[in-house]
């Protein structure tokens, strides 16, 4: 659910408005990069900024890769020792959604990848291991939700530390630089679109699960990134 305005005991001092950007934003929650639909301090003087996964949390989730765990929200990763998400690999340094019983980590954007990707005639079964992935049923295609961190977010992450230390990045200039990393990945896949069908088909479905992830993981299954994907796999 979406509010217009919230209070959040991470930043008690203001409320946050519901907001929405083109330009990648650091959340102050779970530390990992975002765009799309969040919250932002509504004082005006702050920098603040939440996904809403981690502005509107859930105490606790389940995941039907773990049906034996219940994961509790955290607000800051649990003991001493680093801690990585099951889902994508990536360092959990804010809040995290932690299985007492298993000790597994999800970041609260990963949390919201389901276990199958099905339009009714292809699937992409989820796959645990190191880092989940999807593989379509044709086994041409093994999506790893890493990848799509590395390919995409990470190269986010560089901008943000390459900005001159602030907090925002400094522009869309910068960020169109990074976008091409993602298309050069869907062109090359388009390149394999040569035949008709159930092949052609799967690879369609591929590329929506690809949208999917990217949008996932950015913490807003409705953002930009997700019409830029689809633009590119139409083409």
């Amino acid at each position: 659910m979406k509010y217009t305005e919230i209070s959040h005991f991470s930043h008690p001092h203001h409320k946050l408005k519901f907001d929405y950007t083109e330009v990648p934003f650091k959340c102050d929650g779970c530390k990992e990069v975002g765009i799309g639909s969040f919250y932002k301090c509504g004082g005006g003087a702050c920098d603040f900024d939440l996904h809403t996964h981690c502005a509107v949390p859930s105490a606790a989730v389940t995941h039907p890769f773990y049906p034996g765990c219940s994961f509790q929200f955290l607000s800051r990763p649990p003991g001493q020792e680093g801690r990585y998400c099951n889902a994508c690999e990536k360092r959990v340094t804010g809040f995290v959604y932690h299985c007492k019983l298993c000790g597994f980590d999800l970041h609260p954007c990963c949390a919201k990848l389901p276990m199958v990707l099905d339009d009714g005639e292809i699937k992409l079964c989820g796959r645990q291991g190191r880092s989940w992935s999807y593989r379509s049923s044709c086994k041409k295609y093994n999506l790893h939700v890493a990848c799509v961190k590395e390919m995409l977010v990470d190269s986010w992450h560089e901008i943000y530390n390459g900005s001159g230390g602030g907090k925002g990045y400094t522009g869309s200039r910068k960020v169109e630089n990074q976008i091409p990393s993602l298309k050069a990945t869907l062109q090359t896949h388009n390149n394999h679109k040569k035949g008709k069908g159930k092949a052609q088909k799967c690879c369609e479905v591929a590329g929506l699960a690809l949208q999917f992830v990217v949008s996932a993981v950015l913490g807003d299954p409705t953002t930009l990134i997700a019409g830029l994907v689809g633009t590119l796999m139409s083409k």
